[in-house]
């Protein structure tokens, strides 16, 4: 008898056990005050991949601090996808994390992302200026982000034309060209070409994936440049698909009295302080009126002025400022990203400046972005 109440006793101790397993919530990780504590994971470029990416992570984790847990992805990301999903999934094993931002979104995120959610389906994905599909973009991120590539193939060209190009010239290689979006800019930059009276030169110029490198990559684009000047003339527009050309391309474009439109990311950030020799110091950081200014001083004094453009704002910069805020908002219930309207004025509180957004479907979630053009040496920056 005593044999088979103690058998009862250790029963109803498992089952109370058990059943005490099924019916406790988990516990959500809290801090001292006992609100509920949350990081959001920022994925990026390396500096000499996408400064601007990286200057605006460092930016939030300067803001938030632990609450941001920052990595980047290899600078031969083609090559090394598999380190890229690595990175993004082990964000992932991190209970605390909510949400995981990556700028630029290179190939391997949706694969990443697919890990994820498998294991955590609420996880929040928010991409920038991504490279897969966009139909799958459109699809499997919470939200992501892009420059209206579509929009940009009409408004460059004319930009350009308004800066007195009479020829269009887009540096660009096989693996962007193998990426829609971008493939359809240039046949419609090509289109706009025709309807406004320039020349469209298409160059294939080396892959920094390929075995040349970044460093190769730039060394072209510096050497081909002058060739180009002196086949068309002065008033030849350049433009590169690529992050890392910029620099070379604008100093190229000084120094030979070329036109430079706009970047393939639009930024004043991008590629003009490296070119001119300009040090933006932490204080600066961010200050876009005064980086502006300071852009615009030494392009008026090298001779540039009506000659080099970019938007107002850092695009690459935005998205990724703008993700991971809209991440953030999202986690505490501030948000529905699927609000479009919301979205955009969140984006133009970070910005400071109008911004127009269109949804590459009616019913995704891939919203494309387009900002005014500043002119350096024109107008208001002429003074």
């Amino acid at each position: 008898m005593r044999k088979v109440w103690a058998w009862v006793l250790v029963l109803t101790l498992v089952m109370t056990g058990l059943v005490g397993c099924t019916t406790q919530p988990a516990k959500q990780p809290q801090d001292e005050a006992g609100e509920q504590k949350y990081k959001i994971g920022l994925v990026t470029g390396t500096v000499s991949q996408g400064e601007d990416e990286y200057r605006a992570a460092e930016k939030m984790v300067a803001k938030y601090g632990d609450m941001i847990t920052h990595v980047t992805y290899p600078d031969n990301f083609m090559q090394e996808q598999e380190t890229t999903i690595a990175q993004i999934t082990g964000l992932a094993d991190d209970p605390e994390v909510k949400a995981i931002v990556i700028c630029q979104a290179v190939p391997g995120s949706i694969a990443a992302l697919q890990r994820v959610k498998e294991k955590r389906p609420d996880m929040i994905f928010v991409f920038g200026t991504p490279h897969e599909d966009p139909d799958m973009i459109s699809e499997y991120p919470d939200i992501a982000f892009d420059p209206d590539q579509m929009t940009r193939g009409e408004t460059i060209v004319k930009l350009a034309k308004k800066m007195g190009a009479t020829h269009f010239l887009h540096y660009s290689f096989p693996r962007h060209m193998a990426m829609p979006l971008l493939a359809q800019r240039k046949d419609i930059m090509e289109q706009t070409c025709k309807e406004e009276g320039l020349e469209f030169v298409f160059v294939t110029a080396p892959d920094p994936m390929s075995d040349v490198g970044i460093t190769g990559a730039q060394q072209a684009v510096l050497e081909d440049v002058p060739r180009q000047v002196k086949n068309y003339g002065k008033n030849i527009a350049v433009f590169s698909t690529n992050c890392s050309m910029q620099e070379p391309l604008i100093k190229a474009s000084l120094d030979t009295g070329a036109l430079f439109p706009e970047q393939c990311c639009p930024s004043p950030t991008h590629g003009y302080p490296g070119a001119l020799g300009i040090e933006i110091t932490p204080e600066q950081a961010g200050n876009m009126p005064e980086i502006i200014k300071a852009i615009n001083d030494k392009i008026v004094e090298k001779g540039g002025a009506g000659r080099f453009g970019t938007w107002p704002v850092s695009v690459n910069m935005l998205f990724v400022e703008g993700g991971v805020e809209l991440a953030k908002d999202a986690i505490e219930g501030k948000i529905d990203l699927k609000d479009t309207v919301a979205v955009q004025k969140k984006l133009e509180e970070i910005s400071g400046t109008t911004i127009t957004l269109n949804k590459y479907k009616d019913d995704g979630n891939f919203l494309l972005l387009i900002a005014g053009s500043i002119i350096f040496g024109e107008g208001e920056l002429a003074k």
